[in-house]
């Protein structure tokens, strides 16, 4: 049996795309893992093993429901940290979005649902989807290689150059994650949704991931406060986030 060239190419690219979007990914993490074991910042997840587990579980769940449910009339993706759901993507009315909020909600686990989705009269080209990913990858190893931004316990989700957040970090942490992704070329905008959590419990959380703790100090994001040469005084997070912006939406 013989196939059409018109059938083959378009599979052929597909599966080269697949193939080259899982040799990137993996390039990231090594390089992001690499730079931050050279200097020297103890990178760990805050969440146990079990709730990362959950998580990605109900990512996957979510994510597969978007699909089934609204096909070509939405892009939506879900991330999810400590259980809560963040949905991204646009949608072409109301409804969608409300309805994606809806079927989110019910998934098993899921404490609670943030909807950010944009309803537009069109999707976003695939281009678009490309540039988010690559900003994604850019602000991740932004964060890697930013001194006292605990990484990997935040979680970065870009969307039409919008950079989303999440993750259990201290106020000083995430100020500090913010600057530096509003900092990425290409960044529009900079979204907080963080679990802030006390310096003491930041601590306590890495002493108990890494089995010991080497500094029973401050823990990462709050080793020394920044001035600007005034005794005791700090800047505010915002004072160098040309040119992106940023708006702390804590979830409680």
């Amino acid at each position: 049996m013989k196939f059409s060239t018109r059938l083959i190419r378009p599979l052929v690219l597909v599966a080269m795309l697949g193939f080259t979007a899982t040799t990137l990914q993996g390039c990231i993490g090594l390089a992001i893992g690499g730079v931050a074991a050279a200097t020297g910042v103890v990178v760990v997840d805050r969440r146990s093993a079990g709730q990362q587990a959950d998580d990605k579980l109900i990512e996957l769940k979510v994510n597969n429901h978007m699909r089934t449910r609204f096909g070509d009339s939405a892009r939506i993706n879900a991330t999810v940290y400590e259980g809560v759901v963040l949905l991204t993507g646009e949608a072409l009315i109301e409804e969608l979005k409300v309805q994606a909020g809806e079927i989110a909600s019910k998934v098993e686990k899921v404490k609670s649902v943030s909807n950010q989705i944009v309803v537009v009269q069109e999707l976003s080209p695939f281009s678009v989807i490309t540039n988010d990913t690559w900003l994604t990858s850019k602000v991740m190893t932004a964060l890697a290689t930013t001194k006292e931004i605990p990484s990997r316990t935040i979680v970065v989700t870009t969307d039409r150059s919008v950079v989303y957040l999440m993750g259990m970090v201290t106020q000083r942490e995430g100020d500090l994650a913010a600057a530096a992704t509003a900092q990425v070329s290409g960044v529009r905008r900079v979204e907080k949704f963080f679990q802030v959590i006390s310096p003491t419990e930041a601590n306590r959380l890495d002493s108990s991931m890494m089995g010991s703790s080497k500094d029973s100090g401050r823990p990462l994001g709050e080793s020394a406060p920044i001035t600007d040469g005034s005794a005791g005084a700090t800047p505010a997070a915002d004072s160098a986030l040309a040119p992106g912006a940023v708006q702390a939406i804590p979830i409680q």
